[in-house]
């Protein structure tokens, strides 16, 4: 059974000041985030419903993902939509050692060619976090969907957006098979909810980091 936080609280994320977990704002305007693709089964579909509502979002790719779906990386980019990596073979950074972690986060990164970088499952130790942050922006996220998790219905994924995301939030999806059936579902429904409550949807890239957080220094 998974155990995550729907809510990442504020005390966690103040914490760990270095992370990116939202974006200050008043303004109605929600980050919408896509993990591991892209994958021919979900990635277009997911355009697709992005581009009804004149969506921007943002992709943290797989690298193997972008090796062997090159067009559709592109595609993704094409459309306006901002990259990020999410390492070459979604390692998990608390059960890799750091060296080899950063080999394969690098690798990514000769693909992607962006200096956003999200960890899967979010976990990093301490001294891969410090190394990181020197070089890429790390984003997290203040709201988690749960479309992964087999044992939510799509009811209650679609209530873990529209309950907790706010002005500024980063909220968290996946463009892959293990997602496809809760995202289908509820993907059209965020995007319906909060565009008539006034909501715009924007990529996470320089324009919104220059505007809203101090900047990232580049070692």
């Amino acid at each position: 059974m998974s155990i995550y936080l729907v809510k990442t609280p504020s005390i966690f994320q103040n914490s760990f000041p270095n992370f990116t977990w939202r974006i200050p704002t008043k303004e109605k305007v929600l980050h919408l985030t896509f993990d591991d693709g892209p994958t021919p089964e979900v990635t277009p579909w997911v355009l697709e419903q992005l581009a009804a509502y004149n969506a921007k979002a943002t992709f943290f790719a797989i690298g193997e993902n972008i090796i062997q779906y090159p067009e559709l990386f592109e595609e993704v980019k094409s459309a306006g939509h901002a990259v990020g990596n999410h390492t070459h073979t979604h390692l998990n950074g608390w059960a890799t050692d750091s060296i080899p972690y950063f080999h394969n986060v690098r690798h990514c990164a000769r693909l992607v060619q962006s200096s956003l970088f999200r960890p899967p499952f979010g976990r990093l130790k301490p001294k891969q976090a410090q190394f990181l942050q020197r070089h890429y922006r790390i984003v997290m996220w203040d709201v988690l969907s749960g479309d992964f998790d087999p044992n939510i219905s799509s009811e209650k994924c679609l209530n873990n957006v529209t309950k907790n995301a706010k002005p500024g939030s980063i909220v968290v999806f996946h463009d892959n098979q293990k997602a496809k059936d809760k995202l289908i579902d509820t993907l059209p429904r965020v995007l319906d909810h909060f565009s008539k409550l006034g909501y715009q949807f924007e990529a996470l890239n320089d324009q919104v980091f220059n505007n809203h957080l101090p900047q990232k220094k580049t070692a």
